[in-house]
């Protein structure tokens, strides 16, 4: 076995995890039950809570996969900010549909989030461009993202020809970076339990509401 590859657990492994095992919540509203596990992991990984693994194909039906940062979540599902000239951009625009994965290790919880995918309206992504840092919003007008880096230091000299031309004035919103919202139609929670006994409860869209059914693991 590869040393760098740790072997399976042994029964004694399973002790610690024994002492977490609450039931799975019963809420029939499952961004209720996300966002308390959002806001639970916001307190426990050291860094990033909110990335996530998105997942989406590109023309020749090859999936792909990335990390990004989740911005947003409400009833009307899940968004995300980036260069729509990018891969996941132009996947995304081409075939309008994705999956997320969410794990935090520190909690030994997952969420898979799967479904159609839309661009947010101009306007909420000129409300977030405007928050992000001032070095940010002219990255982004800097970075040619997911093409040929024709030299090294290319980037540093577009950041540096960007922040002379915008001076100390207003960076606005490239018309290149914007949002995307998935709205879920199944929503996925996992749970670690002892001896891989693991909870899996998952969420279906049903008209305005949701089913539920628990999966074995």
């Amino acid at each position: 076995m590869d040393p760098l590859i740790p072997p399976s657990p042994a029964e004694a492994d399973y002790a610690p995890g024994a002492a977490d095992s609450d039931a799975t919540p019963t809420t029939t509203d499952p961004f209720v039950l996300f966002e308390t596990w959002l806001a639970e992991a916001g307190e426990k990984e050291p860094n990033d809570h909110n990335a996530m693994t998105l997942a989406t194909v590109d023309a020749d039906g090859a999936p792909d996969a990335r990390m990004v940062l989740l911005k947003e979540v409400g009833p009307h599902g899940f968004v995300f900010f980036t260069n729509t000239e990018s891969a996941k951009g132009l996947q995304l625009t081409a075939n309008p549909a994705a999956a997320l994965v969410f794990h935090w290790k520190s909690l030994r919880r997952q969420v898979r989030v799967r479904g159609p995918v839309t661009p947010v309206a101009h306007n909420e992504a000129d409300d977030y461009f405007a928050t992000r840092a001032r070095t940010a919003r002219i990255g982004a007008w800097a970075s040619d993202q997911s093409r040929p880096l024709p030299t090294p230091h290319a980037l540093e000299q577009r950041v540096a020809e960007f922040t002379l031309k915008f001076g100390l004035g207003d960076v606005p919103r490239p018309a290149h970076w914007s949002g995307f919202r998935l709205a879920p139609r199944t929503i996925e929670f996992w749970r670690d339990r002892p001896f891989r006994l693991h909870e899996r409860l998952v969420f279906t869209r049903a008209g305005e509401g949701w089913t539920t059914a628990r999966l074995y693991p």
